[in-house]
């Protein structure tokens, strides 16, 4: 009801006053901020009287500016003779700029009253660190790419396996994400025996998968290669790299598996260690290895390998120790325990594999719609702009699954109200982010665009590519906390659908979009679904969250632990 309403008020003021703003913006910009002050002095001071119940709904969880998002997304699909869209198209900027003003804002305020009751900030760590990872992405780019060794052909090579190599390493989270939270419940009811069975459980079938899916792929990678893309130019670059990369997936699975239970444990400063090792030794080894010992994109595979291999060693030495009070420990398998954690698994293993179905897919769509003229260009384009999304969506994914131990601590504990608490906060964490990195696509684009390309055609298209894709990132922090939150309550029934609800609606967009608008509609895809996905898991965690907690809370003992 509050964001009809918001959305309401911004159609009625948006329409009439779209000329002012467009002729001059900065006086709405200052009443916007004016009207961020009183919005923090209200809820500081804690006002209900005269016109403050009608004012806060519209500020209050980023109401307004997720409706001003809204218009700046849907105006572009509007028909090209829409009066509505002849009004509106020359102020998206202006409205996306008001938005952000009421968004930060609003979670600045957030920030400054909650965050600090996060305690270890432990989110912000593994947050850090997997944005720290996340860069390996554009400097291997530049390294391969622009003046590096092999040039296009190599980046083109080493792009083919990313998403083989991507499934593969999603194998950890089907064991980690799936056990960690199951081992975070058990603590928090005192079952430390049970906890210590789930991790040796979960050491156990790291350790088989890591020895079996090389086994498994390495006599296939030729078709595997050629089915996602490798040409006859680019196959030798390819294969180089994957088979390299695959006989380093031990290390890959162990050092991304056993994270989740560090982190899952309380020691996130340990987890971002962890990830922050690889990740930095990562960066530097990469020039090392492709430029100084002239290996190219074997050098960048090797210096992949080794970084996972120090990451492993790091996480399989800390859960060995005497630190953390769940230890790596030998005995107590049982196919139960095995088929829960990868049942509770399943939802993010299978969200990380459809992920790759769905940038295989959109360049499918963008080769067969932009022809032997533009495919290729607007392939690129789609590169670049999957790469700032993935800098966006490694420390959003870090906030809430770094999270989860908060979660499934207080659920395991009985401690539901602890359990909605921390939720508001989580949500607060996912949107100021996502807000910042809003704003971010669109100050700080070009300069992203420039790590890939210097070509002023293709950097000018893939920037408005980027701004495409970022339209609606504010309700996509909301989706993660809603799927990673319901995984941490042990509740896949409910993550797996949503996940695969947004991903369906993903599909059907890629295809349908360009069959009516063309190839550059393609991009659409993506903030219609980080539009429609969230509403669909708001709207359900809405109605089931109160009854879960409720269920959870009958069954709590007469004397909490703790």
């Amino acid at each position: 009801m509050r964001f009809l309403i918001a959305l309401a008020c911004c159609i009625v003021l948006v329409v009439p006053l779209a000329k002012p703003l467009k002729r001059c913006p900065v006086p709405f910009y200052l009443a916007a901020l004016a009207l961020v002050g009183l919005y923090w002095f209200g809820t500081s001071a804690n006002a209900t009287g005269g016109l403050w119940p009608y004012f806060m709904p519209l500020m209050q969880r980023c109401a307004l500016a997720f409706t001003l998002f809204t218009v700046v997304m849907f105006v572009g699909v509007l028909d090209e003779g829409s009066p509505l869209r002849a009004r509106l198209m020359p102020i998206r900027r202006q409205l996306s700029i008001l938005g952000c003003i009421f968004a930060l804002g609003h979670l600045a305020f957030y920030g400054v009253s909650y965050v600090p009751r996060l305690g270890s900030a432990f989110a912000g760590n593994l947050g850090f660190s997997l944005a720290l990872a996340g860069l390996r992405v554009p400097v291997v780019s530049v390294l391969l790419g622009e003046g590096g060794s092999g040039g296009a052909l190599a980046l083109a090579g080493a792009g083919v396996c990313g998403p083989v190599v991507t499934m593969v390493g999603s194998v950890a989270f089907l064991v980690g994400v799936g056990g960690a939270p199951l081992l975070s419940i058990k603590r928090g009811e005192g079952d430390d025996d049970a906890a210590r069975g789930i991790l040796a459980n979960c050491f156990l079938m790291l350790c088989v998968f890591s020895v079996a899916l090389p086994a498994a792929i390495l006599p296939f990678r030729e078709p595997m290669l050629r089915l996602f893309g490798a040409s006859d130019a680019t196959y030798s670059y390819a294969e180089a790299y994957f088979t390299l990369y695959l006989l380093g997936t031990p290390f890959a699975l162990l050092a991304s598996g056993l994270n989740q239970f560090i982190v899952c444990q309380g020691f996130a400063t340990d987890g971002m260690k962890s990830v922050a090792l690889g990740a930095v030794l990562n960066i530097v080894l990469d020039p090392v290895f492709i430029f100084a010992f002239g290996l190219g994109v074997r050098g960048a595979a090797i210096a992949t390998v080794l970084s996972q291999l120090a990451s492993c060693v790091y996480a399989v030495r800390f859960l060995l120790g005497k630190k953390p009070p769940i230890r790596i420990t030998r005995g107590g398998y049982s196919a139960a325990v095995m088929r829960r954690v990868l049942t509770l698994g399943f939802s993010p293993f299978i969200i990380i594999a459809l992920d790759n179905v769905m940038i295989i897919a959109m360049n499918a769509v963008l080769q067969h719609y932009g022809g032997a003229a533009r495919g290729d260009a607007l392939v690129t384009c789609a590169t670049i702009a999957q790469s700032f999304m993935l800098v966006v969506t490694m420390p959003l994914g870090g906030i809430t699954g770094g999270t989860q131990s908060i979660l499934s601590y207080n659920y395991g504990a009985y401690r539901t109200e602890r359990v909605r608490q921390a939720q508001k906060y989580i949500f607060g964490l996912g949107l100021a982010f996502t807000a910042v990195m809003t704003l971010a696509a669109r100050l700080a684009g070009p300069l992203f665009v420039r790590l890939f390309t210097t070509d002023e055609a293709l950097a000018a298209q893939a920037f408005d590519t980027i701004k495409v894709c970022t339209l609606a990132l504010l309700p996509l922090g909301l989706q993660y906390e809603v799927v990673d939150g319901f995984t941490a309550l042990g509740l896949a029934k409910l993550a797996l659908p949503l996940s695969l609800w947004r991903k369906a609606v993903y599909f059907a967009a890629v295809f349908a979009l360009p069959a009516f608008f063309g190839a550059d509609a393609v991009f659409y895809a993506e903030p219609i679904s980080d539009v429609l996905g969230p509403l669909a898991s708001v709207a359900v965690y809405c109605v089931c969250i109160r009854g879960v907690l409720a269920r959870r809370a009958a069954l709590a003992p007469q004397k909490l632990p703790n």
